[in-house]
């Protein structure tokens, strides 16, 4: 691309981890590449983050991203953690094809972490090469920032560069590096790097930063670390709740990819689903369905219990009541969780306060997409216009393979809708704000995705993109978009970044 005339290229970098012990970290230098281009920049996002878009559109700042040239002020380093995958423990991960260059205050006062994915290997690598493939890199684009303008709090996309040279997988891909803003990039399986390792003082030094960076409201309670596990408790309850009210199926929530910060992370395998099904699973490598879509909930819940063993030295001088303790807390993350669920449940269909009743009709209304096999973001988005007038009964009625079953819960909601004694039109346009039009479709990921990887053309990835960041908009020049989707028999997704 030609070099745009800039302000020269200055991030005003406040790296707070890589000032904590060595044990927390490893020194990490990107790995230079041949060509690197700059594919699309979130000039949004760069100015919530002070940033100047106009800088980091030039060529040094691509360099940048891809791992060239290291800015000023950054001190790169690459993150220890350990993880529970697919429920066996590894004792040590830790980023091994991620570098992160370090840490910014944005205009809100917030610190935001600044992470180069693909930009080569770590001291964590386990003889991979560290590197990415630019599909991958788009797909955690497109995904993220669709979840962002879902509302779904997530980690954010600053920048995809292409690197001019191949990366090797199953067969030559071109090569591509993401620039990832996290709240941070603290894990559950942070923690347990150094409980497995019974480093008590380096547990607390960790539990301390995270109370500090993301819940200082929590200095100086009596029980901080009681707290702490209750605090990411009840963000992890809300954030899986958000999930499952979009149809959003994670695909590998492991531990070492459970944010205490409750935003979602490591976009792999990850889809929305098409027709409603509780089992359905995307990745490619969870043979035994663990992460599917309905065990979301039950997996944020076994993780959670992987956190509280770690703060056990934390919570209490003697084990027995620290442990007791802890499965108190944890006791409480059903009712969390199913208070969040139900209320957005309840709203999805016009009827919003999670009442026994409500519930009780939205998931009847379930359970017949299930049975019909509709599709959930168009069922709930075709609701909308039924709350209106009975006439838009007919589009959503036509997702129903046996449209009786659907009619029998069409009569008893709309007598409910009535009862609320609310006006038809301000129903709708309440649900029209929880329920999208547009999601980022499989097939249309794929179709954009294929299209960069395979003639290097980047429009389908830049329309699917700007469809996506306006989920709730009618947008009637890409109505095509909203459309119900071809049947894709056993689509799976990948870890590719």
């Amino acid at each position: 691309m030609s070099t745009i005339t800039a302000t020269p290229l200055h991030i005003p970098f406040d790296n707070s981890y890589a000032r904590l012990p060595e044990t927390f970290f490893a020194p990490a230098q990107p790995t230079p590449v041949s060509a690197p281009r700059l594919v699309k920049l979130n000039t949004a996002l760069a100015e919530e983050l002070g940033l100047d878009p106009v800088a980091l559109a030039t060529d040094e700042a691509a360099a940048m991203f891809a791992g060239v040239r290291v800015p000023e002020g950054a001190e790169p380093i690459a993150l220890a953690y350990a993880g529970h995958q697919f429920g066996q423990f590894t004792p040590q991960l830790g980023d091994g094809r991620a570098i992160l260059l370090g840490e910014v205050i944005d205009r809100a006062g917030r610190r935001r972490d600044i992470q180069l994915k693909g930009s080569g290997p770590t001291l964590f690598s386990r003889r991979g090469d560290g590197r990415a493939a630019i599909g991958p890199v788009l797909r955690e684009y497109l995904v993220s920032e669709a979840m962002a303008a879902l509302g779904v709090p997530t980690t954010r996309t600053l920048a995809a560069v292409t690197t001019g040279d191949p990366v090797w997988r199953e067969r030559a891909l071109p090569g591509g590096v993401l620039a990832r803003v996290a709240s941070s990039h603290i894990r559950i399986g942070t923690f347990q790097f150094f409980a497995a390792r019974k480093d008590t003082q380096g547990l607390r030094a960790l539990a301390d930063y995270t109370i500090a960076r993301h819940y200082p409201e929590l200095i100086g309670a009596a029980h901080p670390y009681a707290a702490l596990l209750e605090a990411v408790m009840e963000r992890q309850a809300a954030l899986v709740a958000r999930w499952q009210l979009i149809g959003f199926i994670h695909g590998v929530m492991n531990t070492d990819n459970m944010s205490v910060a409750g935003e979602t992370i490591d976009y792999g395998p990850c889809a929305f689903m098409d027709a409603y099904h509780p089992s359905t699973v995307f990745s490619s490598i969870d043979y035994m369905g663990r992460y599917a879509y309905k065990n979301q909930p039950q997996i944020a819940h076994w993780n959670l219990a992987r956190l509280a063993e770690c703060l056990i030295p934390l919570l209490h001088a003697e084990r027995e009541p620290a442990v007791e303790e802890a499965n108190a807390l944890l006791g409480t993350f059903p009712k969390r969780f199913e208070a969040a669920y139900h209320a957005g449940l309840t709203a999805k269909i016009g009827l919003p306060g999670g009442a026994v009743a409500d519930v009780a009709l939205a998931l009847e209304l379930l359970q017949v997409m299930q049975a019909q096999k509709a599709d959930f973001t168009l069922t709930f988005r075709g609701l909308a216009a039924a709350a209106e007038s009975p006439d838009g009964l007919a589009g959503v009625r036509d997702l129903f393979l046996d449209r009786d079953a659907f009619d029998a819960f069409a009569t008893r909601w709309r007598a409910r809708l009535a009862e609320t004694g609310h006006a038809g039109a301000a129903i709708r346009a309440g649900m029209e704000r929880v329920n999208p039009k547009f999601i980022p479709r499989n097939h249309q990921v794929e179709w954009a995705l294929d299209a960069a990887t395979e003639q290097g053309d980047y429009a389908p990835f830049e329309e699917l993109l700007g469809v996506i960041q306006h989920p709730f908009d009618e947008q009637p020049r890409f109505a095509a978009y909203a459309g119900l989707p071809p049947e894709m028999k056993d689509y799976q997704t990948f870890c590719g970044t």
